[in-house]
């Protein structure tokens, strides 16, 4: 089973570089213009602090840059760190939405995959634009401006099976949110299946990678102590603020064991002012918990969301994972007390796999 960690703060890659020490393989930059540190700066400072990690955009972004720019960005980093970079994409959440804009379509994004994978590949791809197709490829490969020979593996990123679908059918890997319940990652493998007959792609070797909370308790310790609250409340906060814009623009249904909490949530977000109202609920995105939003991280919620128990149990889940098909655990420790965190997981778990 393979780690990574979430990172993408430009003036502190001691916490990479500790994190590669530590034993975490997979470095996940995130792609965020108004909350994060620029991505492609950030992998270049990581690519020279690392010996060993693998380091990659995670997730880039298409409504942000074209699809030949990302291609060429990570093959920059490849240059620098041969072998070990990859690129995830998506179709867009908090990035696009802070700008007031919607998630890219999936048939864009299709034909956005196949641009960068073609690239990334060497080859000379019809890229379009306002419904005419340009030859574009990578040019003077040569002279070393950037590495191609070395591979760089494309993931996709995706909650919903139609995301997922497609990465069975197109790219190498998925990377995906599961919380702790089998039947979960059995859709999962069954979206991914889909999409690989569609191409009559074999996905054996099919890399997934999960965005699971796994949280050890201390003895004793409450599933809802302000410490639990502290470490996972941003991480779980983030997903209550994606399921409430996705709902707002398409009406979807909340997970099950949000429910209990969403009429009140839905309402407490709709009382802010409308001109601020996004920005205000992003504030904390993924670092730490408005006190406001405290009361709605329920002793239920995090029992349901997470993978919660003594260390030997929390290994034990893992290791069904890994059985399940789950390749890496992706973990996003926040800024706040992430150095001990990292610590404590590699401690409780990396080191008993």
């Amino acid at each position: 089973m393979d780690f990574g960690i979430t990172w993408a703060k430009i003036d502190d890659m001691e916490y990479v570089a500790r994190a590669e020490a530590l034993g975490y393989t997979h470095l996940w930059v995130t792609d965020s213009q108004t909350i994060r540190s620029e991505c492609f700066s950030v992998l270049t400072m990581a690519a020279l602090k690392t010996r060993s990690m693998k380091i990659g955009v995670g997730v880039a972004v298409p409504g942000l840059r074209l699809a030949p720019v990302v291609a060429n960005g990570i093959a920059t980093i490849n240059r620098i760190a041969p072998g070990r970079t990859f690129v995830a994409l998506g179709t867009g959440n908090t990035a696009m939405r802070m700008l007031g804009r919607r998630p890219m379509r999936l048939k864009d994004f299709a034909e956005y995959i196949k641009v960068v994978q073609g690239l990334l590949r060497g080859e000379e791809v019809d890229y379009p634009d306002n419904g005419v197709n340009h030859k574009v490829r990578f040019m003077l490969l040569d002279k070393g401006y950037i590495n191609i020979e070395d591979h760089i593996p494309l993931y996709l990123a995706g909650d919903g099976p139609k995301v997922q679908a497609l990465a069975g059918e197109l790219a190498e890997g998925l990377v995906t949110m599961v919380v702790p319940r089998a039947e979960t990652l059995r859709a999962v493998n069954a979206n991914v299946g889909e999409g690989a007959e569609r191409s009559a792609r074999k996905v054996a070797d099919f890399y997934l990678t999960v965005r699971a909370n796994l949280v050890v308790l201390k003895p004793g310790e409450a599933v809802d102590s302000d410490r639990i609250v502290d470490e996972i409340g941003p991480s779980l906060m983030t997903m209550v603020h994606h399921m409430v814009d996705k709902q707002l623009e398409t009406g979807a249904e909340p997970p099950e064991f949000l429910k209990p909490i969403w009429k009140d949530y839905l309402e407490f977000h709709m009382s802010r002012p409308q001109a601020s109202r996004q920005q205000m609920m992003h504030e904390g995105h993924n670092v730490f918990v408005k006190p406001e939003e405290r009361r709605f991280i329920t002793p239920e919620m995090i029992k349901s969301f997470c993978m919660i128990s003594r260390p030997e149990e929390v290994a034990d889940q893992v290791r069904e994972l890994q059985r399940q098909g789950v390749r890496q655990i992706k973990c996003n420790f926040p800024p706040a007390g992430g150095y001990k965190m990292m610590q404590d997981f590699s401690r409780d778990v990396i080191e008993k796999m």
